[in-house]
């Protein structure tokens, strides 16, 4: 777990860096300096770019994780720059559909909120750009250097708009400007994860073939069958983290987008953690099953679990039981999306607790049955907002994507656990939710009536204080404990 740690905690400081921007810029900047109908368009344009990237980057980031370690040499460059001409086979098509079918592109996405259609062009170059991005980002950690890919990741783009904004508040730029920019940014981090990465690697093109075929050549077939299906992969994930707010968009006022976003974001927090460990161990994974190392497999996955729940944790009795007084500092109309940040939070807890399960089944060679229960899952998802939102409003898309992300989430566990005889929990993870609960139920329901964002500091404090006390008392994850004293005993050396 060396590296892992060491990685994970530098990407979990960079990630939670970025978070803390990002809190800046959802909580603050957008909500003070920008009109909740401009901050909806920003969210909307977001969202649908996300959704579209899987299939402009062809599953090609998934596909150079898990077949990067089964080469050697000469292969592993011709199949790095391979990886990189993959994607055209659908980009190309794809941006002669978005020029030659512009006004209907348009007039679909702005079928609810006419604001949307000046936009298509920069949701397709946000899209290409993070496609390619997050190509090179991979191109780097197959070589384990995750760290600074995490950085562009997390921080870069979320630094800025948090200058844009800032520009923005003093009427320096106005809202056009700040859109133009902000496509930039994208545009600027992939070029910078490109200089990165072919600075570890260097990509090698070559038009000559071998007389005998090589691994590559003969792995070709199996490789752009798991990019494909790859697609749907990474189409199911995108889908369930951001169809609610596209449907939301399509449904009701564009301004509800907003209230939906900033209440997402709060709860994402919780899934930091997780993404920050995930950063290294996904390559670590795939050796391992190039390699077939199933005991070390199964002691990473229960460590990873176990570390991951007592984190996640501790953030969602933070966020759960002081969401009330935040919403205070907020305002009143982003409260009404305050049973969507309880939901995504029990949704995001139960994922991290997880550990490694996504890198198991979509490293391994039964990722089809998961893609097919993703496909399943998306399909549950769209129709409960179809049903949910023009009932409940934003409470309905949140019940929605707890239904469907949960159920997606459960499905991947008894997956591991049919294929490969293992699943991550322990009386450790019964003990630690046990703790959770008790302390949600004890601190919940118990307001402070002074400043809320003094409430904020003292719930927090009594709250974050008992729960690391019972976390160290209990053992509950070895690693954290250690990790503990380590931080201890060099406070105290000094």
């Amino acid at each position: 777990m060396g590296i892992v740690l060491k990685q994970s905690f530098q990407n979990l400081v960079t990630t939670y860096l970025g978070f803390g921007l990002g809190a800046v810029n959802t909580l603050f900047l957008y909500v003070n300096f920008m009109s909740d109908t401009y901050y909806g368009l920003v969210s909307f344009i977001l969202s649908t770019a996300f959704i579209l990237v899987p299939f402009l980057a062809f599953g090609v980031q998934n596909t150079i994780v898990k077949f990067y370690s089964s080469f050697k040499g000469e292969d592993q460059d011709r199949f790095l720059s391979w990886m990189l001409v993959l994607p055209l086979f659908l980009i190309l098509p794809i941006t002669g559909i978005t020029y030659f079918l512009h006004q209907q592109i348009a007039d679909f996405l702005s079928s609810k909120n006419e604001i949307v259609a000046g936009y298509v062009w920069y949701i397709f170059i946000i899209a290409l750009s993070s496609a390619y991005f997050e190509i090179f980002f991979s191109w780097s950690k197959v070589q384990l250097k995750s760290t600074f890919g995490n950085f562009l990741k997390e921080v870069f783009h979320r630094l800025g708009v948090t200058l844009l904004l800032v520009l923005l508040a003093f009427s320096i730029i106005n809202v056009d400007t700040f859109l133009v920019l902000t496509v930039a940014i994208y545009v600027v981090r992939m070029i910078v994860m490109l200089l990165y990465a072919f600075k570890q690697r260097k990509p090698i093109f070559t038009l000559s073939r071998k007389r005998n075929p090589s691994k590559l050549d003969r792995q070709r077939t199996a490789i752009i069958k798991y990019s494909t299906l790859i697609i749907i992969a990474g189409s199911v994930a995108t889908l369930l983290i951001d169809i609610d707010k596209f449907m939301i968009g399509k449904y009701v006022a564009i301004e509800n987008v907003a209230y939906y976003a900033v209440a997402i974001y709060i709860a994402t927090v919780i899934g930091v953690p997780a993404r920050a460990m995930h950063q290294i161990t996904y390559p670590m994974v795939a050796g391992m099953l190039n390699n077939k190392q199933w005991d070390e497999m199964r002691i990473l996955y229960k460590k990873s679990s176990l570390s991951l729940l007592v984190i996640s944790g501790l953030l969602f009795l933070l966020i759960c039981c002081n969401i009330k007084s935040l919403y205070l500092i907020v305002g009143p109309a982003y409260a009404t999306a305050l049973y969507v940040v309880l939901c995504i939070s029990a949704s995001k807890l139960l994922d991290n607790c997880l550990g490694i399960n996504n890198a198991i089944v979509f490293n391994s060679d039964y990722y089809r049955i998961v893609l097919a229960i993703g496909v399943v899952a998306v399909i549950v998802a769209v129709i409960l907002n179809m049903v949910l939102i023009p009932t409940l409003g934003i409470n309905g898309a949140g019940v929605a994507t707890l239904i469907a992300t949960v159920g997606y989430s459960l499905a991947k566990l008894l997956v591991v656990q049919a294929k490969f005889k293992m699943q991550p929990f322990s009386k450790k993870s019964l003990l630690t939710f046990g703790v959770i609960a008790t302390l949600f139920c004890g601190f919940y329901f118990w307001d402070f009536s002074f400043n809320p964002l003094v409430a904020i500091a003292v719930k927090g404090t009594m709250l974050g204080s008992i729960y690391l006390i019972l976390s160290y008392k209990l053992k509950l994850s070895l690693d954290i404990n250690n990790a503990i004293d380590s931080v201890l005993g060099t406070v105290f050396k000094r």
